[in-house]
């Protein structure tokens, strides 16, 4: 199967965001541990694995709920910003760069981030938190409650 990878090459014609799954706690902008529904404009972030093989996790709810195209490791698919996790923490750096610039490039979409990273691939919030820095001063941007913690 050719991996396909769109990254922010495609544009998306989504309006402007509600505040069910995100809110405002002390100052930070923390996404809702739980996400069922997305309002328009939302984008469910989720870990992934280059090939895009959504099998578990929230690659699979994001999947089977929200459009994340199967063989789409990374970037921009359906409702959701596919960002690859398992292969290394190097790679996740990288791959957390071309999110930030792409929530840069997109501000009238809400990039809703889960624990990427804390669950299949096994790393923990403390060595996963410092990588989005630059991510969690973008207004349209809204982390894990765990990882403002390990942000502080």
């Amino acid at each position: 199967m050719e991996k396909k990878s769109y990254l922010c090459s495609r544009k998306q014609n989504i309006f402007f965001t509600l505040m069910e799954n995100k809110h405002i706690i002390n100052g930070r902008r923390v996404a809702s541990d739980k996400i069922s529904t997305l309002a328009p404009g939302e984008i469910f972030v989720f870990g992934s694995n280059m090939e895009g093989m959504h099998g578990g996790g929230a690659a699979r709810y994001a999947n089977k709920n929200f459009g994340a195209e199967w063989g789409v490791g990374e970037g921009l698919t359906g409702r959701t910003y596919a960002l690859p996790t398992m292969e290394g923490k190097a790679s996740m750096k990288q791959a957390v760069e071309h999110f930030t610039s792409c929530a840069k490039e997109h501000p009238e979409l809400t990039f809703l981030v889960t624990a990427i990273g804390c669950g299949i691939a096994g790393y923990t919030p403390e060595e996963v938190a410092p990588l989005f820095k630059d991510a969690a001063q973008l207004e349209n941007v809204y982390l894990p409650q765990l990882f403002w913690e390990n942000l502080s």
